[in-house]
């Protein structure tokens, strides 16, 4: 097919033939410009039964395209075509015995991930380029290119937020979808921020980005200082821990010590003396203290140290050789504690650890300011990869604000600092290629790769609010017509107060409708695009989901006015 296309002419339909024709057509240069800049076309991905091929298949087809396409090349050798040949035979047979279909049917989650896969294998590449060609027609034809934040082209997903009839499509699955496409978004930046860092190897650049480099810097320099402190602070009481002694047991156990305590007089502190052990809080079992428990804390339970035994005379059997293990034991512990802290401690002042360090180029002042600014971009996306990667294990996450991105504003004030220092340095060349698209990736993606909508029918919710004002004892909101309905949906959109208690009582559907509400208020605006209400027939079913979403916020955000995490 693709040696037929090529002799084949075809009507032209790029970008430079569509204006060269609305140009031709009267359509003024300026009104073609402002129309072009701000077009929105909203494409939406969404998974459909009739998708039955495997990604493992459309990845042999792929590399049995390339195959074909390097094998016109004419500048190939014979043993080149016959090693080309032999590639070609290993793919169709690894084609041939891999199973076509499905053989289970795919989750929520999985339908997601095969289209962020599509975004990475074919829509990651194809619109940059396509805006490129966009931006050169629109030069030709106005005279100005098309802004670099300006994009035509958006794109969102139904894949983990069409929840109409599907039960499968839960609340945490519309969460970790979104995270999971952040997580997307972030790993496909740091591999062209990589990219970028070895192209922009220059010197030149703008005064701004160059005091910019130095404060960077700087910043490192004392967290170095900071970081070299800390460890020579660690290795001290990592030394002074080892020069001292454990405390030494025992020897023999004190009198009588093998009787019962029923024996002792209960109305006395018992006599016998208090064995200490290393990191263990003792309580003596006396009467005063009986409602105490006595056990050992954490950190001794953790280090598995067992009291020796006994001999029939009382002595501690061994007691040298389990004093000295005891010991080793708990410098051991100690040892891999303050090893422990002392990674972490690194990793959070420096963003990366020791051993990524050493891959990392070092960098002088005054050299490759480029390279620097970039890399501390990089450093902050793996911070933000880092911190999604727990958010979608629910592990606690708590980081400086500062520390990562959260915003496409944030990723592009660096990108664009790198992009004007260019241009005024003489290098608009440089600027106008792998830089440009990058910024135009993130204009287009944003941090989020696909904006989820969300998609539910309207019945679902007037059986949650049948729900809630039953249990506050409001009556029945399914019995109401529409226009009490609307009173009174518009009486508590008015209102500055929740309206769902924390403590509220729901079948488990309608508790399914809330918490996808409170989700969508975490993810925030910036994660999430339309929200879809299937069956809608009434205006209440519009003021009904506007409602639920105002409750939600309040909940989350504490108070009007104050906007959701991410927007």
């Amino acid at each position: 097919r693709v040696r037929k296309a090529r002799d084949v002419v075809h009507l032209s339909k790029s970008c430079d033939d569509t204006f060269n024709q609305l140009v031709q057509g009267g359509v003024s240069t300026d009104e073609l410009y402002n129309t072009v800049c701000k077009q929105e076309v909203e494409i939406v991905l969404t998974a459909h039964p009739t998708q039955i091929n495997r990604r493992t298949l459309q990845y042999k087809h792929l590399r049995l395209a390339h195959l074909l396409e390097y094998r016109d090349r004419k500048d190939l050798g014979s043993e080149d075509k016959e090693m080309l040949i032999e590639d070609l035979v290993r793919e169709i047979t690894s084609l041939w015995q891999t199973d076509e279909l499905r053989r289970h049917k795919p989750t929520p989650v999985d339908e997601a991930r095969a289209g962020l896969h599509i975004v990475e294998q074919s829509l990651w590449k194809a619109v940059p380029h396509y805006l490129r060609r966009v931006s050169s027609a629109l030069k030709k034809h106005t005279g100005r290119p098309l802004p670099l934040t300006c994009t035509p082209i958006k794109f969102g997903s139904w894949m983990g937020g069409d929840r109409d009839g599907n039960p499968n499509v839960t609340a945490k699955v519309t969460k970790d979808v979104s995270l999971l496409s952040r997580w997307m978004a972030i790993d496909l930046y740091i591999r062209e921020i990589d990219s970028l860092r070895f192209e922009l190897s220059m010197n030149q650049c703008s005064d701004r980005l160059s005091r910019l480099a130095h404060e960077i810097l700087e910043k490192e320099a004392l967290s170095e200082d900071r970081h070299e402190s800390w460890n020579q602070t660690l290795s001290w009481n990592q030394s002074k821990h080892h020069s001292q002694q454990a405390p030494s047991l025992p020897t023999q156990l004190p009198a009588r010590a093998d009787l019962p305590s029923c024996t002792e007089c209960n109305d006395v502190e018992s006599h016998y003396p208090r064995l200490d052990l290393p990191g263990t809080e003792y309580k003596p079992l006396n009467r005063q203290d009986g409602q105490n428990s006595s056990r050992l804390d954490s950190s001794f339970q953790d280090s598995h140290i067992h009291l020796p035994k006994t001999s029939a005379n009382g002595n501690i059997a061994n007691s040298s050789n389990a004093q000295s293990k005891m010991g080793a034991r708990a410098a051991s512990f100690s040892s891999s504690h303050l090893l422990a802290q002392r990674k972490l401690f690194a990793e959070s002042q420096i963003g990366r650890t020791s051993f990524q360090k050493l891959l990392e180029p070092s960098i002088q002042p005054g050299i490759a300011p480029y390279r620097l600014i970039l890399g501390n971009v990089k450093e902050k996306l793996m911070k933000t990869r880092k911190r999604l990667e727990l958010l979608l294990e629910d592990l606690p996450c708590e980081q400086d604000p500062c520390d990562f991105y959260e915003t496409s504003d944030q990723l592009l004030e660096p990108l664009l600092l790198c992009y004007d220092s260019l241009r005024s340095c003489g290098s608009g060349v440089l600027a106008d290629g792998r830089l440009a698209d990058l910024i135009r990736r993130v204009a287009t993606f944003g941090m989020v790769l696909l904006k989820l909508d969300l998609r539910q029918e309207s019945g679902r919710h007037s059986e949650a609010l049948d729900a809630i004002a039953r249990y506050l004892d409001m009556g029945t909101y399914s019995e109401w017509d529409e226009e009490r309905r609307l009173e009174f949906l518009t009486r508590e959109l008015k209102g500055k107060r929740p309206l769902v208690p924390p403590t509220i009582e729901v079948a488990a559907d309608v508790r399914e409708v809330l918490d996808t509400f409170r989700v969508a208020a975490e993810l925030g605006s910036d994660s999430l695009g339309a929200y879809v209400i299937s069956m809608a027939s009434n205006a209440s079913d519009v003021l009904a989901v506007e409602l639920l979403q105002k409750d939600a916020r309040l909940a989350i955000c504490g108070e009007l006015g104050r906007p959701c995490p991410g927007g």
